[in-house]
């Protein structure tokens, strides 16, 4: 079974100018966006997961992107939330540098190699320079729900 960034999300899932400024208020914003439309997760419970993980290391890959991801019991599927913070903040990103895009993953704790390869997928999306100022150049959440889906398309494409 292959999972695909796109299909982790939603255009409701997306906040395009977020105006968090710390990682602990980061977190709450992305386990708020996730828990609005996964029936029985609550946002406190999604939270626990996202900053548990932080504290083995931070998930700030650099370059201004953070992947945080977590575990969860109970669910079948993995669930993701993206936000373009309106000003970039300290994650304890490898480079150093502040983070203003970040892609939060919620897994069940079965999925194992289905989580590295969705990490994967999104070290990959991330990596893409140009996704990543057009990112940061939209305010709507279609627009970054579209260029997500369409970078996934190309990647599909080019993998086959």
């Amino acid at each position: 079974m292959t999972i695909k960034i796109n299909e982790l999300i939603s255009p409701e899932r997306i906040s395009p100018d977020c105006h968090a400024t710390s990682k602990k208020r980061a977190l709450e914003e992305l386990s708020t966006l996730m828990a609005t439309s996964a029936a029985g997760l609550s946002k406190d419970k999604i939270f626990d997961s996202l900053i548990g993980r932080e504290r083995l290391g931070s998930t700030g890959l650099g370059h201004g992107v953070a992947i945080p991801h977590g575990r969860i019991s109970g669910r079948d599927h993995a669930i993701g939330a993206f936000l373009r913070l309106h000003q970039g903040i300290d994650f304890d990103a490898v480079d150093g540098q502040s983070v203003d895009l970040l892609f939060a993953l919620l897994v069940p704790d079965h999925f194992t190699d289905e989580h590295l390869a969705l990490l994967s997928q999104l070290a990959e999306l991330f990596s893409n320079k140009k996704l990543c100022q057009e990112l940061r150049a939209t305010q709507d959440a279609a627009h970054v729900f579209d260029l997500i889906t369409r970078w996934q398309t190309e990647h599909d494409i080019r993998s086959a």
